[in-house]
């Protein structure tokens, strides 16, 4: 099962219908791009395409798309707090794409390192990968795919925004400030990934 955010709104690929607003059930590419049409051009806001042959289904979805890798990070300190970043008015996890003979593990690492000012982060474990879509200014049409790692943090905080990047606040969030000041103002691959974070933890 693949979940795609497309405008935030949700994308579901699977191989069983889902009790969604809309369900779809694949038949070729044309089911695909039915779909996205549907997403983006009214007012349906969850969409759920179904068929048996996941693998094709996922391989025709990525072939209508440039597809760009990115890696990023849930970084933790002692007191269990999470590290956010803001950038346009809105809370983000620091990420960004990786680059050209990078692994996943150090493009987050050189990412968190870069966006937040902080040294010698200590990457835990695989989290999970998310994938949103949007338009280049050129017209491309973009799959990004961000693949998350646990992160620890224990040294002295360092932490400042990369201005350049766009980035004007770095700051360590505790569990009810995530929910009451993160959560409204934030994405929903972002929501999506830290709740994930969360029920792993509380396994």
């Amino acid at each position: 099962m693949y979940k795609v955010f497309v405008n935030e709104k949700k994308l579901l690929l699977s191989k069983q219908s889902e009790n969604l607003e809309k369900t779809l059930g694949y038949e070729n590419v044309t089911s695909l791009e039915i779909a996205l049409d549907l997403l983006e051009n009214t007012s349906v806001k969850e969409l759920n395409v179904f068929g048996e042959n996941i693998d094709e289904i996922w391989s025709q979805f990525q072939s209508l798309f440039r597809i760009i890798e990115a890696a990023g990070g849930i970084v933790n300190n002692p007191e269990g707090d999470i590290l956010f970043i803001k950038r346009l008015g809105k809370w983000d996890l620091p990420k960004g794409k990786m680059e050209k003979g990078e692994s996943r593990e150090e493009s987050a690492v050189r990412e968190i390192e870069e966006e937040t000012g902080l040294r010698d982060v200590e990457l835990v474990r695989f989290i999970n990968t998310t994938y949103h879509i949007y338009v280049e200014r050129n017209g491309d049409k973009i799959l990004k795919c961000t693949h998350w790692f646990e992160m620890n943090f224990k040294g002295e905080d360092t932490s400042k925004p990369q201005i350049e990047e766009g980035i004007t606040e770095v700051a360590w969030k505790n569990t009810a400030q995530i929910e009451e000041e993160v959560f409204p103002s934030t994405f929903k691959n972002i929501k999506l990934i830290i709740k994930e974070f969360w029920n792993t933890k509380l396994k």
